[in-house]
């Protein structure tokens, strides 16, 4: 398969499906998605992010090698909302080390304090800041407090993760 030409050819479940399956547990092959995620333009780095999330679900191993560059992605204020939800989505069932886990912490505090952000990515980041609870016991209540203040001007999505939180944190 030649990759980008797959990735531009739709934008679809079952062309995600087939990249990742593509991809498999294949670190080279990973490294070509993952670059392409990176550097390629924005409507392929849209629609690399889909499959990317995938791959990581299927084989969290995969993305260890590009962590620092993921989140470093995070950083820019012109960064796709599709882009954002996928590499948050991949991020809330990864163990992330110890050295990025202030910086990705930051961006999910922004992330669910900004109304202007997609609901889908507060219930990512909700999820990676819950997570993060565990080894750093401090943030649990600077998060329930979060969930509680933005409870009213929050999605249903938003509500029903943030309900779950607040009933482990208890």
């Amino acid at each position: 398969m030649k990759l980008i030409d797959q990735i531009e050819k739709e934008h679809s479940r079952a062309n995600c499906m087939k990249i990742v399956q593509w991809v498999g547990n294949s670190q080279q092959r990973f490294n070509e998605l993952f670059n392409l995620f990176m550097t390629g333009t924005e409507r392929v780095i849209q629609r690399s992010a889909w499959p990317l999330s995938y791959a990581v679900q299927q084989h969290p191993q995969l993305i260890r090698p590009h962590l620092t560059a993921l989140i470093r992605q995070m950083e820019k204020d012109d960064m796709p909302p599709a882009v954002r939800r996928n590499a948050v989505r991949l991020l809330q069932d990864i163990d992330v080390p110890v050295r990025l886990q202030g910086k990705l912490m930051n961006y999910c505090f922004d992330y669910i304090c900004d109304p202007q952000e997609k609901a889908a990515v507060k219930a990512f980041s909700l999820t990676i800041l819950e997570r993060m609870s565990r080894q750093y016991p401090d943030i649990a209540g600077e998060l329930r407090r979060i969930i509680e203040e933005r409870w009213d001007q929050e999605s249903a999505a938003f509500r029903s993760r943030g309900r779950k939180i607040l009933a482990r944190l208890a």
